[in-house]
């Protein structure tokens, strides 16, 4: 029975569908892929970081989070509707709809987080912002952008590439950025 089904598999009508089952696994694959890179749907669509940065609206007004812990944090309706129940636009603009509605209503506003890691990595914001670093040296420079997607994909390559370049010259901080259980514990 194998064998007779391994002969029809060396046929050129066998090869021809063995080559059509590859590229649907394929494009299977790849269009999985393609689906994870997509920036999530939030409840304020095109939400303007752009805008409020042109504003001097700093990071850390919004998301807080990043100085005291791992989760940067996302703003709450209070938090936006604090500046914008200010704002005669506010009242009637499509955009802000659902700020306007779930303040109405008291409920809070379901942000999906971007930029985010896998389980097994314990990434923390705060001994990054201790270090000096800019929310810009790995969010991008949100000043030029819209809607917020990541500028560069987030890997392990990536964030060890950031250590090395930190800790060269510092033996003793190479060590310490480049341990596996600095980021896995």
């Amino acid at each position: 029975m194998i064998q007779k089904a391994f002969k029809w598999l060396m046929q050129p009508l066998g090869l021809a569908a063995v080559l059509i089952v590859a590229l649907a696994v394929f494009s299977l694959v790849v269009w999985g892929i393609a689906q994870t890179q997509k920036p999530p749907e939030q409840p304020v669509p095109q939400f303007p970081h752009q805008l409020h940065v042109s504003f001097g609206v700093q990071c850390l007004y919004c998301h807080p989070g990043a100085v005291r812990g791992p989760s940067p944090g996302l703003p709450t309706v209070s938090k936006c509707w604090g500046c914008h129940q200010q704002i005669a636009k506010t009242q009637t603009s499509v955009k802000l709809a659902p700020l306007k509605a779930a303040h109405d209503s008291g409920t809070p506003l379901q942000w999906v987080p971007v930029a985010q890691v896998p389980d097994f990595v314990q990434f923390n914001h705060r001994p990054h912002v201790a270090a000096g670093l800019n929310c810009e040296n790995c969010h991008g420079d949100l000043s030029k952008v819209d809607i917020y997607e990541n500028p560069q994909v987030m890997n392990m390559g990536w964030c060890l590439a950031c250590h090395k370049e930190k800790s060269a010259g510092n033996p003793e901080l190479y060590i310490k950025l480049t341990d596996c259980g600095t980021c896995h514990y």
